[in-house]
Parts: structure tokens; C-alpha cells; sequence
């Protein structure tokens, strides 16, 4: 029999606090980016001044890529100027340094329903997350759990018109790509097809992508062949978990697109054969999530 014994940790509320004050809840966020469950992240600044006045708590950036992340901190609920902040921050960095992606951060002890749906009606306009922060005392310790409410609304599926929706055929990808790289995407859509047997490709002028036979688009992977290589790119969401098994099995990734929410792997011909397994899982991890 098990002697552990179950020990409830205290809930503390932050606000008011004479210790545990919001700089101290800023200090252990630059330390380690990475509790706020966002990824990979670096610090690059923090209590950032503005030309225009104010200063942004915590900046970073994605270590793998080109998104960087303005975030604000408040104690206690989110209210209007705390929205208002995070948003000006964010589009004052955007503006000031237009070579990166932004994202707005937005952390609070309590994001309410109210203010959770004024959020909403930004996201898609303006990428943004929302954190509930929560802190817990156990004995003489204190550990702070940092849970996502509302992530980035993610863009529709490259279908229609994102990227012109201009109809080739396989000529026009032969000339553009190859013989060999078109032999890569047929492979590719062997797998999509163990999957959905009655999906087709279908070649666009920017992509090839997956279709049903009446023409219907189902992007949850698309093809971009080139002269001695094809970047296959499934929907996933990007976790750490999928990044680490691409990493151990050294297929070659390229920076992940956030803006479509797309993994982006270069693939030679020996690629195929080599990463067959991993290729299919996914495939299937791709059409299991536009398919939930």
C-alpha cells in the first residue's frame, strides 16, 4: 500500500499581496518564458519603455522562429485598460519592427466571461491569447499554474482565394517542380489516401493541394514541389511532443507557419522511404484535426 499522502494546496490570491506582487510574478516569467506554455521561448526585454509612453512588461521570442510574443501582466480580474495596454503594446512593436510576426499576451488572475467575449471579437483581427494565471501554496512553497482560456484564432484552411485558387494540371507542377518531385507527391497522397480513399490532388497555381473528386477543397496537408524537393505541409498544431520526434528522426524542418498553423518539411527522394512511418502518422494526425 501507497504511503503518500494527499496534501491540498492553498489557492492565494496575488492582488493585494505584500509580498507576492506582480513584479515578482514578472521576474519569475523572464526567468523561464517557458511556463506560460506558449513553446520554445526567449526573453528579450522586459519593462520595455515606449517612445509613446508606458512600458511593456516581458517581450520574447519563439526560439525557432520569427513570432514574437508582447505580453502584459495583471494581479486580480482584466478589465479595459489592461485589454487596451496589451493592444497598444502589440501594435506599437509591429510597427516599430514589421520583420516579425507579433502576438498580444494578455495574463490575469481572473479573465472573466464578460471580458473573454470583448477579447474574442479582436481574435482573428488581431492575434491574441488569453492566460488565466493561478497561484498555489503548498508548506513554504508557492507555484503559479498558467492555463491558456483563448489561443489565436487560427486561419480557415488555404482553399479558396488566401493564395489564389487559379486551377493548373500536372504539366504546369512537371515544368515548375519535376518528374521526381511530382513521384514524391503522388507518395505523399498514397497515405493520404489509406486515410480518405476518395480524396484526389489538385493543382493549384501557388500549391498542390487535397480535394475531393467534385472539386471540394480538404487542405489539411497541401504540396509545393520543387526542382529536387517537395515542402509538405500538414495542419498540425505545433506541441512539443511533434517537434521532438521530427528533431530525433532528422527529417528536414523548415520554420513553422503560425499563420496557418502548418508544419513546413522539405522532402528529397530518399526522404520517402526513410520516414514512411512518421510521414503517414502525420497525415493522419493532420486529417484527424479538420476532421474533429
Amino acid at each position: 500500500m501507497s504511503t503518500l499522502k494527499y496534501a491540498k494546496p492553498e489557492r492565494i490570491i496575488l492582488k493585494g499581496h505584500q509580498e507576492l506582487n506582480e513584479r515578482w510574478v514578472q521576474k519569475l516569467i523572464a526567468e523561464d518564458p517557458s511556463l506560460l506554455g506558449l513553446g520554445d521561448l526567449i526573453l528579450k526585454d522586459k519593462e520595455r519603455i515606449h517612445p509613446q509612453g508606458g512600458r511593456l512588461d516581458i517581450l520574447c521570442q519563439d526560439a525557432e522562429s520569427n513570432r514574437r510574443y508582447e505580453i502584459e501582466i495583471q494581479l486580480g480580474k482584466s478589465d479595459e485598460s489592461h485589454i487596451i495596454r496589451t493592444i497598444e503594446y502589440w501594435d506599437i512593436e509591429r510597427k516599430l519592427y514589421p520583420q516579425y510576426e507579433h502576438t498580444a499576451v494578455l495574463v490575469a488572475e481572473e479573465i472573466t466571461g464578460r471580458f473573454l467575449n470583448v477579447i474574442s471579437l479582436f481574435n482573428g483581427f488581431i492575434p491574441l491569447v488569453a492566460i488565466q494565471m493561478q497561484a498555489f501554496r503548498l508548506d513554504d512553497k508557492v507555484s503559479l499554474v498558467f492555463t491558456t482560456v483563448l489561443n489565436e484564432m487560427r486561419l480557415g484552411l488555404v482553399d479558396e482565394d488566401e493564395e489564389g485558387q487559379e486551377v493548373t494540371d500536372r504539366s504546369y507542377w512537371e515544368k515548375r517542380g519535376t518528374k521526381g518531385t511530382l513521384e514524391i507527391t503522388d507518395f505523399l497522397m498514397k497515405l493520404v489516401n489509406e486515410i480518405a480513399p476518395d480524396l484526389v490532388l489538385k493543382y493549384n497555381k501557388f500549391y498542390i493541394g487535397i480535394a475531393t473528386k467534385s472539386g471540394q477543397p480538404k487542405n489539411f496537408a497541401i504540396f509545393r514541389p520543387k526542382k529536387d524537393w517537395v515542402r509538405f505541409e500538414p495542419r498540425i498544431e505545433r506541441t512539443d511532443e511533434i517537434q521532438a520526434k521530427l528533431e530525433e528522426a532528422g527529417i528536414d524542418i523548415m520554420e513553422y507557419d503560425s499563420r496557418w498553423g502548418r508544419y513546413r518539411i522539405r522532402l528529397g527522394k530518399g526522404d520517402i522511404k526513410k520516414h514512411e512511418s512518421l510521414l503517414r502518422e502525420l497525415m493522419k494526425m493532420a486529417y484527424g484535426e479538420v476532421n474533429e
